[in-house]
């Protein structure tokens, strides 16, 4: 038979438990304020045709998904002309946030001006000296600058005329971070490509650029987009990350998307992936290429619903980076 003081400890206990259980049911859902901040490293995302109302919500680091490239900037050979506008909402964005600011980018194959093949090759590399020391007047505070977009996979029309191919092989790509040096002294110079994670043979061949860039100190991060990694091993992602550690230079995935239609599957991929990018001391950031369904460029890749909901793998990844910090 229960004494007294036994009975009075199991009634209190019975008490607290009904409470936890009440507190469940009438508590709202974790309340989290970026998914990152706090850590030491960011995760980020990309600002496209507008600024998301739930942006901060999530993410602590901006990249303009579009208004930052030259194609976008330049519509008319009078630099007076050169619509800023919409990059100049971002940029203002990023630091009233005291979020990071990734430019992106500023020499690439794809998206530039449709005036600038027809141009001779002295105007061409006039024109392009023009358009980064522009960039770097106007966006001094940019902490980081993607330079050269994707050398190996979409060299520029005017690529001759900045250098060609040279003594090094890659020429152009050293005039490039020449050029962004001068114009940009206080942001970290990163090179961008894709299928780098996928493939060692990319990824060597990516290292051979960063190397001749290494030599003359003109790189200070290496980005690694995140596209197109649906079906590929975690062991491999792991090699490769470790092939570009050995550089010494900071890493950075960069466009980072699971383009899954199947909420159970993208979820998986997340967790097989995720962890590898966030628990590695060598990356120091996560760009996510978008979050909005219906306003990706890879349109299965979304983790916020039209109606505001969140897939799986974004609940998943808030309460991942809150339960594992980096500091």
């Amino acid at each position: 038979m229960l004494s007294n003081a036994s009975k009075k400890l199991l009634y209190h206990q019975e008490v607290f438990s009904f409470l936890i259980i009440m507190a469940a049911l009438i508590l709202p859902e974790r309340s989290f304020s970026q998914i990152a901040k706090g850590q030491s490293k960011f995760i980020g995302n990309v600002i496209g045709a507008y600024i998301p109302s739930n942006f901060a919500k999530y993410w602590d680091q901006v990249t303009p998904e579009n208004a930052g490239k030259w194609g976008n900037v330049g519509v008319s050979e009078n630099p007076a002309k050169w619509d800023w506008t919409p990059l100049d909402s971002i940029y203002d964005y990023a630091l009233s946030h005291h979020f990071p600011f990734k430019f992106h980018n500023l020499v690439w194959g794809n998206q530039q001006p449709t005036w600038i093949a027809g141009l001779p090759p002295e105007k061409q590399k006039k024109m392009v000296e023009l358009w980064i020391s522009e960039a770097g007047r106007k966006f001094p505070k940019a902490a980081m600058v993607d330079v050269v977009n994707e050398p190996i996979q979409h060299p520029p029309a005017y690529k001759n005329a900045i250098g060609g191919d040279g003594k090094t092989g890659w020429d152009w790509v050293v005039w490039s971070y020449e050029e962004a040096r001068k114009a940009f002294p206080n942001s970290k110079l990163l090179l961008n490509e894709y299928n780098i994670l996928r493939s060692r043979d990319m990824t060597e061949k990516y290292i051979s650029i960063i190397d001749i860039l290494k030599k003359r100190h003109l790189i200070d991060g290496i980005g690694c987009q995140g596209h197109f990694m649906e079906r590929v091993n975690a062991d491999t992602i792991a090699s490769n990350l470790r092939l570009l550690a050995a550089t010494c230079l900071p890493i950075y995935i960069s466009e980072y998307d699971v383009n899954e239609e199947n909420s159970a599957k993208q979820l998986e991929i997340y967790k097989q992936q995720f962890p590898l990018f966030w628990n590695d001391p060598t990356v120091k950031g996560i760009t996510l290429w978008g979050y909005i369904q219906g306003t990706m460029w890879r349109p299965e890749g979304y983790l916020v619903r039209k109606d505001g909901s969140e897939r799986p793998a974004l609940k998943w990844m808030q309460e991942y980076v809150a339960s594992h910090p980096v500091k």
